[in-house]
């Protein structure tokens, strides 16, 4: 285990000053405890599992490092040499959705903006044209931030050839490892090269994901930090009537009158029935999902984080790594499918230290499902109402009753039957 004394100076984990310098321009005044027990392994080069709540600055964690290993390493190679890098990438680092790689590299661009000349991000994602991406990529790269299919068919047409990769980060590990990018990640892993510094950074890891990624690593430094008395991020649940969650949210939304809010639903065509509901009732909400094109999602993702956009609607493609400044509350309109996905969507709100809400309206037909999020992510919240749309005396049963067997009235035993003649 890793020594949990939390360092006052970044200056204090080994970085370099034109890093700590970049840093502190940023108002990064201390490391918080995963960047602490992160950076000192990465720079010696270790594997390493990092296991953080969101908003708690696992992207620095990793990026810092890295640029740090370019600097001392990679760009005096590069001039000792005098040689081009062809399309080589040095340092490739996986997302699971096209808004992360944006964010991840703009990101690690802001952290090297010293250091601009001389390290090249390049972010590269599907939804858009390919070929700004390949001009992009030509004479190689430092970094990359990639989403799996888009770089596959990146390397397919020979825009960028990964067999000099030194380190491998897998951002929401917990999602690059689940069935869904399965196939994807097998091929890539193919084309890297043994020799690699790993490094798996997410807010969960379930049992089956962590016991796939001991595959990929080469005695690891692990190191997990949730926890949720130390978040600030406040949980709630609402019971609600089967039919009154839209009436609910509008009411909680005027009452409360949160300065944004992000709703999440389950389906693409739920995002605009829902947003047609509200504003029935005078709010005014955008949709964030699959079907919307890349231009318009990063519109809206833009106006949401300016401030200009109050409420969004969306599905779990807004659920992971997306940064919202100071954003009040999140909403859970419907559960999520997955225990481990309510965990990301939530984290959406209470980042960097700041004050947040995490809210879920549970109907009958949640009631069971959402037991079942309690007991894998380790919480268990009071079940609240909200006045004036009380849960009705035939549903609150369901809701408040204790989990204990009714005892079985005498005389109502099975009864053997009598056999047919």
């Amino acid at each position: 285990m890793t020594d949990h004394t939390q360092p006052a100076k970044f200056a204090d984990l080994g970085l370099i000053p034109i890093l700590v310098e970049r840093l502190e321009e940023l108002e990064y005044t201390q490391p918080t405890p995963i960047q602490s027990h992160t950076i000192p392994h990465l720079l010696e080069g270790r594997d390493f599992v990092g296991g953080a709540n969101t908003g708690s600055g696992k992207t620095a964690a990793f990026a810092l490092p890295i640029l740090q290993k370019i600097y001392q390493q990679d760009s005096y190679l590069q001039k000792k040499t005098n040689t081009r890098r062809g399309n080589f990438v040095s340092h490739l680092v996986l997302v699971p959705t096209r808004e992360l790689a944006s964010q991840v590299a703009y990101n690690i661009k802001s952290y090297s903006y010293h250091l601009r000349h001389e390290i090249k991000t390049v972010a590269v994602f599907g939804g858009v044209s390919v070929n700004p991406q390949m001009l992009m990529l030509r004479g190689g790269c430092d970094i990359v931030v990639a989403t799996p299919g888009r770089l596959l068919d990146l390397v397919s047409s020979n825009a960028i050839n990964l067999e000099q990769v030194k380190t491998l980060v897998l951002d929401e590990a917990d999602r690059m490892l689940s069935l869904g990018f399965a196939e994807e990640l097998s091929k890539i892993l193919a084309l890297l090269p043994d020799n690699k510094q790993t490094l798996l950074f997410s807010a969960t890891f379930p049992e089956k994901v962590t016991t796939l990624a001991q595959n990929l690593l080469n005695d690891p430094v692990e190191v997990q930090l949730q926890s949720a008395e130390a978040s600030t991020l406040v949980q709630r649940v609402f019971s609600v009537n089967k039919g009154e969650k839209t009436a609910v949210l509008a009411h909680l939304i005027k009452e409360n009158q949160w300065r944004q809010a992000l709703i999440f639903v389950n389906a693409k065509n739920a995002c605009n029935h829902l947003a047609q509901k509200l504003s029935k009732r005078g709010i005014t909400a955008e949709v964030f999902h699959g079907d919307k094109g890349q231009g318009a999602r990063t519109r809206v993702l833009e106006g949401f984080k300016s401030g200009e956009i109050h409420v969004l609607i969306a599905t779990d493609i807004a659920a992971r790594g997306l940064d919202i400044e100071k954003l009040p509350v999140v909403i859970n309109f419907d559960l999520p499918r997955s225990p481990a996905d309510y965990m990301h969507r939530i984290g959406r709100s209470g980042r960097a230290g700041e004050v947040g809400l995490g809210l879920s309206l549970i109907d009958y037909d949640d009631y069971h499902h959402f037991k079942v999020i309690e007991k894998k992510n380790k919480f268990r919240l009071e079940r609240e109402q909200v006045a004036g749309f009380e849960v009705e005396d035939d549903q609150s049963e369901a809701y408040f009753a204790p989990m204990t067997p009714r005892p079985k009235p005498e005389g109502t035993g099975k009864k053997k039957k009598k056999r047919r003649q």
